[in-house]
């Protein structure tokens, strides 16, 4: 991916759809950022996480839309601010990560289940940091609109729609030997773009183990 290549990722990125959608790159979220510069820094992170990446990485992880506790903050998809924040985390290298959440909202920064669980199991099985991306078939963060930015909803279909167009080119420009959906839904919107990829259960509403026991087993047998 060239530098061009990337701005103009970016830019596709900035094309989210209307209604009760957050996007972080180039969004500000008024009741919970730190400020104006808050889409800035997460651009910035994103881009240093993708560079990092690229030739790099083997495996792709797709997730069904970003959450609030992770890239809506960290602007890097099942990625928490907390995370990103950590010292003993290697998520993005050359760059000194920074929060845009404000601290009244979450004093020590938002942690995301899914996030931890998805790069836990990951690193715990040796997988490198930079070996793997995350991204969502949805992008942005689909939140509730009655519950407020601090909340999460499935993208409907119009939405789902227009998010496959930013999958595919992120397949392209980063392409992985190897794909793997989180959940039925992230399975089903690849398969809508003409793209195979292994299943595992999300870690999500109690899928945390049988996420962990499929994710094992698939490492094992990839990297033999």
């Amino acid at each position: 991916m060239s530098r061009n290549q990337l701005d103009d990722f970016l830019r596709m990125l900035k094309g989210s759809p209307s209604g009760a959608v957050f996007n972080p790159w180039w969004h500000v979220d008024e009741e919970n950022d730190t400020g104006l510069l808050a889409p800035a820094i997460r651009r910035k992170h994103l881009v240093g996480y993708l560079r990092q990446r690229l030739g790099n990485a083997h495996l792709a992880i797709i997730g069904e839309a970003l959450g609030y506790r992770g890239g809506h903050f960290s602007g890097i998809p099942m990625t928490s601010e907390r995370m990103l924040l950590s010292k003993e985390q290697q998520i993005v290298v050359g760059i000194k990560p920074r929060r845009t959440s404000k601290p009244s909202v979450c004093l020590n920064g938002f942690s995301e289940p899914t996030a931890t669980i998805v790069w836990g199991a990951l690193l715990g099985l040796g997988v490198k940091p930079d070996h793997f991306l995350l991204w969502n078939a949805f992008p942005w963060h689909s939140f509730d609109p009655r519950r407020g930015m601090l909340s999460n909803r499935m993208p409907n279909k119009s939405e789902q729609l227009s998010g496959r167009p930013v999958l595919r080119v992120f397949l392209q420009l980063l392409p992985c030997e190897q794909i793997v959906a989180l959940g039925k839904i992230a399975a089903g919107e690849l398969d809508a773009i003409g793209v195979k990829a292994h299943c595992v259960r999300h870690p999500a509403s109690g899928g945390a183990k049988r996420f962990r026991q499929q994710i094992e087993e698939f490492c094992n047998n990839w990297i033999r």
